[in-house]
């Protein structure tokens, strides 16, 4: 097998010069522990990789590094997620906002200064919506049309 199992074929890979609060902010957020971690010989976090839903994410320490990365990541609560980023440190980047699309999201920075854009997809509740819509609306081609004759000439 070219990957290990459970792996994807493309991961985001963070490089940030101290891995420990972004390490905090991953777990204050999604609640996920790593499932792989490489410490140096001081002990100090070298490399860590996180399983987020079916996502690998991968962390690596490099001192001095800078981080403009943007990550966007599906939640099942935007809201939820939003408050625990700002509780952990997260510095807002944008509110939680429903734009023209089906997706409610939000923007927060880590320690590092990655910027994960966290979102919802309400695209099933649209979906629904409309359904019901189009089966409690007669329609005024169906009620408009001229009854149909079972009488035959």
């Amino acid at each position: 097998m070219y990957k290990p199992a459970g792996h994807n074929s493309l991961s985001p890979y963070l490089i940030v010069s101290d891995a420990k609060p972004v390490l905090d902010f991953i777990k204050a957020v999604f609640g996920d522990e790593p499932t792989l971690e490489h410490r140096d010989e001081s002990g100090a976090l070298r490399h860590i990789e996180f399983k987020i839903d079916d996502t690998v994410l991968m962390l690596g320490r490099a001192p001095g590094a800078t981080s403009s990365a943007h990550i966007h990541v599906y939640v099942p609560d935007v809201d939820q997620s939003f408050e625990l980023a700002r509780a952990a440190g997260g510095k807002v980047v944008q509110e939680p906002i429903q734009k023209g699309d089906a997706d409610r999201r939000c923007g927060i920075t880590d320690p590092s200064g990655t910027t994960r854009w966290l979102a919802t997809s309400r695209w099933l509740q649209q979906r629904l919506k409309v359904h019901a819509i189009l089966i409690t609306r007669p329609s005024s081609k169906l009620s408009a049309a001229p009854p149909v004759s079972s009488q035959r000439r």
